[in-house]
């Protein structure tokens, strides 16, 4: 099932950490609305203006997220059916030249340099939607200093 043009639903749920552990990963109707949303507004405006680049962590179940330690809560996945969020990176591009790109042209509830030590490869960018209220909220998160208002190189 394709999200949108360039992003498909096998593509946002896939987990090494599911297959690996036999958890399922399938986003029910109203998830998968959400993820279509996070699609059209986020990754498909990211993939025209950089190009191709791969999801590092799209949907996850509850289940999942307890398994790698994060919270179920997590707009990964997609708690209230109406956000959703993902973690990628665009090779060649720095993550925090990437994140002022989305912060400067895009609609997002939710911006994350997450893990960025200022060299060309470190971190990723986590970014979600809801389907109302978007509050365009910019943080950094590095493990020293956890979560900082902003982004900070």
């Amino acid at each position: 099932m394709q999200l949108s043009r360039n992003f498909s639903l096998a593509e946002m749920c896939k987990s090494q950490t599911a297959e690996r552990k036999g958890i399922p990963n399938q986003p029910n109707a109203g998830q998968i609305e959400a993820l279509v949303m996070l699609c059209e507004n986020i990754l498909q405006p990211v993939r025209e203006e950089f190009g191709s680049f791969i999801v590092s962590s799209g949907f996850r179940s509850p289940e999942l997220c307890v398994a790698i330690g994060s919270k179920i809560t997590s707009q990964h996945c997609c708690p209230d059916n109406l956000s959703a969020a993902a973690d990628f990176e665009v090779a060649g591009y720095d993550n925090h030249d990437l994140c002022v790109w989305i912060q400067d042209n895009l609609v997002f509830d939710q911006l994350i340099l997450e893990c960025y030590n200022g060299e060309m490869n470190s971190g990723w960018v986590h970014c979600s939607y809801a389907a109302t209220d978007n509050r365009a909220d910019v943080l950094t998160y590095d493990r020293t200093n956890g979560y900082r208002k902003g982004l900070i190189a």
